[in-house]
């Protein structure tokens, strides 16, 4: 991951979201070499006996008690503080190590200014709640990264899915939530991309697995999409349109906004780095929550995710008649569909379905190595999703 990650993740919330602290401590407190000794010590101090069910109730204790600010009670920032050393921050420090991410920075330094007045304590439960919930994410990929490496051991395998399932149901509240503002049916689509995993590992069949693992993955991306960037629904609208009342719960709202696109970011900064900057700095609490444009965020996540489909179509072209064509065709119909709300607004329903039924009829193809009818129906795709990324702007 980018340097400009790391900065975007410790340096510019630790700093500049707490005002409060001078920028020779928040300097420290981003410094690589001093997070590298905190790692490594944690990493000496593991506690590998802890389950998932009591990292995950850590979890909600601390979101529950951090919750109380919003009717204006006192919180116990030492409680949650002990809650998450204790308990959170093996894992949290174990991710960053893998993904190269510096979230632990993020969360210790917004409970410190917490419990130091210098950040309103929604604002830190948000970040706190759903970084976390990025955590639990990117936790499912590493057990989903150790089936593939463990594939074989059937034994080994079926407790790394179940830990996998376990992590997903301390998040699954937030998919339902978007599934019922949005009319979405995410829910039932991750349920059947596990099912789909668990019957492929039965009968030892990993590129199965592997179409499994991405219907999950990729319909998880969508929910925090539609969390941080919808267009009737997201919080980059819900923040704008809150900041014409009430400046305090907008900056809550923006936060909420922020944490939830971190989990989609590396990807989109990979694939869309001007799109994935556009949605940053928006959401960058250093910015004036009056100022957030909201369609300028979902329309650069619609020119991102556009992009990134066109990406794995290209790289599925590339590795035709392999799993890895196969696979990555999927996630070009994954990535579609993650926008599927926006097509039928910016295409009209008519070319939005006829670009749905040619990613559907490219899946078909490939599977079946079919390169005629594979080619047939790219000559669709790519045309209509480059005319997606021009008309989204």
């Amino acid at each position: 991951m980018s340097v400009k990650w790391k900065v975007l993740s410790a340096a510019a919330v630790a700093s500049l979201l707490f005002a409060g602290c001078g920028k020779e401590e928040a300097a420290q407190k981003a410094e690589p070499k001093q997070a590298a000794k905190t790692e490594k010590k944690a990493e000496e101090k593991a506690t590998p006996s802890l389950t998932e069910a009591e990292i995950i109730q850590a979890y909600k204790d601390g979101a529950a008690e951090l919750e109380k600010a919003k009717a204006g009670q006192p919180v116990d920032f030492d409680k949650v503080m002990t809650l998450y050393k204790e308990k959170l921050q093996i894992l949290v420090q174990k991710r960053d190590a893998e993904f190269d991410e510096k979230i632990d920075q993020t969360i210790t330094a917004a409970l410190e200014a917490g419990k130091n007045k210098q950040m309103e304590g929604m604002v830190v439960k948000q970040i706190f709640d759903k970084l976390l919930q990025k955590e639990f994410f990117q936790t499912m990929r590493h057990e989903f990264k150790e089936i593939d490496e463990n594939w074989g051991n059937k034994e080994e395998v079926n407790e790394e899915y179940n830990e996998a399932v376990n992590f997903y149901k301390a998040i699954e509240g937030t998919v339902v939530k978007r599934d019922t503002a949005n009319g979405t049916n995410m829910k039932e689509t991750i349920d059947a991309g596990f099912t789909e995993m668990k019957n492929a590992i039965e009968k030892g069949d990993k590129l199965a697995f592997a179409l499994g693992k991405q219907l999950v993955d990729k319909t998880l991306m969508k929910t925090f999409y539609l969390a941080a960037g919808d267009l009737q629904n997201g919080y980059a609208t819900k923040a704008a349109q809150t900041a014409k009342q009430d400046e305090k719960e907008a900056k809550v709202q923006q936060a909420e906004g922020w944490a939830f696109y971190q989990a989609v970011y590396p990807y989109v900064k990979k694939h869309a780095s001007e799109e994935a900057d556009v949605i940053a700095k928006q959401f960058d609490l250093q910015t004036d929550v009056k100022t957030i444009d909201a369609n300028a965020v979902n329309k650069a996540f619609v020119r991102g995710f556009a992009k990134i489909a066109l990406a794995e179509y290209k790289e599925s072209k590339e590795n035709f008649g392999q799993d890895k064509g196969v696979i990555t065709g999927l996630e070009g119909a994954l990535f579609i569909n993650v926008i599927e709300k926006d097509l039928k607004t910016l295409l009209g329903e008519s070319e939005a379905t006829s670009l749905r039924a040619a990613a559907q009829a490219y899946i078909d193809a490939i599977k079946a190595k079919d390169k005629t009818k594979a080619d047939q129906a790219m000559a669709t795709l790519e045309p209509v999703l480059n005319k997606v990324v021009q008309t989204a702007k």
